[in-house]
């Protein structure tokens, strides 16, 4: 069982990083008001506000400001600006030992979700493919912030997962299975196989979202999953939105779900609302999850935080 980072509670510290892309410092001060006005209390990173090229910073000063981050027994959460790109950059400059010995909420999407899948992978710690900085704003559904707040800061169990309401959820290959849950996004995913920091799928289940994509891009991502045997080793496989992803010479998304997908035969369930769309339903890397696509219902079968 994956270790379960403490609870979020009122007045906890959270520790503000930018891991890949920059992001204007503006826009990160009026984020930082609204975790403020919430009671919190806010750490920020040194590199915060860096800017070197299309990255925050180098990848060790990012890394370092991850690691103090975990240092600091004050921090509770640890909230990254946004994703971007080049987070993957950081991954060897961490000590994995270090912060098996100090979990923390970690939560993100994006190009985060490499990052949270190797803290569960190295690390061994439940971490959280869900709100960044960017989205602490009055403009977020109350639903995003429901389902933040109902994984790290409750001890629910078992929690479903369910879509805001009038949108479904869709089963596609009927099956019911039971295993930890990994994924986030599609791209991210592919830049990393070859490398000592690529995404384990063995007796898991998959998670898989896009943004911004042509279908035929698309395409040549899940192809690159499928050689790497990635969909062989999973046990299913939960498609969440291809969100502003173009048609391509014809092809939609759910095309590709049903010509490609579909006949890998693994249980499969669609539609789930996550990262890139306007609803973002809270997925805890690490932990369990039942997936039952006969009555179409994803549960997480533990808490995902501890005392």
């Amino acid at each position: 069982m994956a270790t379960r980072p403490p609870i979020l509670q009122p007045g906890d510290t959270i520790g503000i990083v930018t891991l890949g892309s920059p992001l204007e410092a503006s826009v990160i001060d009026a984020r930082i008001s609204t975790l403020l006005d919430m009671g919190f209390t806010v750490v920020l990173g040194r590199y915060v506000y860096a800017q070197n090229g299309f990255l925050a910073g180098r990848d060790q000063e990012r890394a370092a400001d991850l690691m103090a981050m975990f240092e600091n027994d004050q921090i509770k959460l640890i909230l990254p600006t946004r994703g971007g790109v080049g987070v993957a950059g950081i991954l060897p400059y961490l000590d994995y030992e270090t912060i098996r010995s100090h979990p923390k909420i970690v939560t993100g999407y994006s190009d985060m979700t490499i990052l949270l899948n190797v803290l569960y992978q190295y690390a061994d710690l439940i971490t959280f493919q869900s709100l960044m900085l960017i989205d602490f704003s009055l403009a977020t559904p109350p639903y995003n912030f429901n389902q933040f707040f109902a994984a790290t800061s409750t001890l629910m169990s078992p929690r479903p997962i369910s879509n805001p309401p009038n949108i479904p959820l869709v089963s596609r290959v009927s099956g019911n299975v039971t295993g930890p849950i990994v994924g986030g996004n599609l791209a991210s995913f592919v830049d990393n196989l070859g490398t000592p920091f690529e995404i384990d799928t063995r007796n898991r289940i998959l998670f898989l979202e896009e943004t911004h994509e042509p279908m035929n891009k698309v395409y040549r991502y899940m192809n690159h999953l499928k050689l790497a045997g990635k969909f062989d080793d999973c046990i299913g496989i939960i498609l969440g939105e291809c969100t502003n992803c173009q048609v391509a010479y014809g092809q939609s998304y759910e095309d590709l779900i049903n010509e490609f997908v579909v006949p890998l035969g693994k249980p499969l369930m669609t539609n789930l609302t996550s990262a890139h769309g306007t609803y973002k339903a809270a997925i805890p890397i690490g932990a369990i999850v039942n997936m039952d696509t006969v009555s179409n219902t994803l549960t997480v079968l533990e808490p995902t935080v501890g005392l």
